[in-house]
């Protein structure tokens, strides 16, 4: 018998002008926010801390018009999303949420999964905790490697703060070992990256590439809150990225 590989996705304009359609729902009791938009392979897209998915409109619908379907949870404590139980505020809770998200809204394959900033740590939780859930990951401006963030000039806190479980968790945010496991499976990964963030220094994105043993990487003007200023370059970025051969560099 002889036996047919399904072809691989591809890029399609379904709809030129997809918009985002933002919804409120239940996960585990407790009440859900996020967006959906576009026809095609799933992709999901986690936003950065102190944000939601309305944040990212205008580039979630950018990413839709590449020919993806994609979803957005408001991440747990933000945008109309209940925050997680206590014992479950760390990396791994946020992972076993979003796999329960994931299944409730009728995925059944595995996504290409997208985080920015904080987004990325969850992401990158998920991608090791959950790999049947995950085709692809895509870490943009993203925590999780071995350096800490920069402070505020001002003294304020960072925008991309981490919540104290996930600190205490992480030793301040280290996932190194799970990018290291990643790359041991060979999970395609790619870094899209701001050259002028001010948020992460330029040594959180080398102990990255270091620690998924130099994935490909695109790089791209602008400060470390890009995706939501720049949806057109986010939007243009996204779809050279996915129209690379899904690869992990060795």
């Amino acid at each position: 018998m002889t036996h047919h590989q399904p072809p691989p996705p591809r890029i399609l304009h379904p709809d030129p002008r997809p918009a985002l359609t933002s919804l409120d729902s239940e996960l585990d009791g407790r009440s859900l926010a996020y967006g959906v938009a576009g026809e095609g392979p799933p992709l999901v897209f986690l936003h950065g801390w102190g944000s939601s998915h309305r944040t990212y409109r205008r580039s979630l619908e950018r990413l839709a018009r590449n020919g993806a379907r994609v979803f957005a949870p408001s991440l747990p404590g933000f945008g109309g999303t209940a925050e997680l139980p206590r014992g479950e505020r760390h990396p791994a809770g946020h992972a076993r949420w979003l796999g329960r998200f994931i299944d409730s809204v009728g995925v059944t394959e595995p996504v290409t999964l997208v985080g920015h900033s904080f987004g990325g740590g969850v992401a990158i939780q998920t991608a090791h905790d959950l790999p049947d859930h995950v085709a692809r990951l895509v870490l943009v401006n993203s925590i999780g490697g071995g350096v800490g963030l920069r402070a505020a000039e001002n003294g304020d806190p960072i925008r991309a703060g981490l919540p104290h479980e996930w600190r205490a968790t992480t030793g301040g945010g280290d996932q190194t070992r799970q990018l290291d496991r990643l790359a041991e499976r060979g999970l395609p990964v790619t870094l899209l990256w701001a050259r002028g963030d001010q948020v992460i220094p330029r040594a959180g994105l080398e102990s990255l590439r270091t620690a998924l043993r130099r994935p490909p990487v695109f790089t791209v003007a602008g400060s470390h809150e890009w995706p939501v200023g720049d949806p057109h370059g986010f939007g243009h970025a996204m779809r050279t990225v996915l129209a690379w051969p899904p690869r992990v560099a060795a």
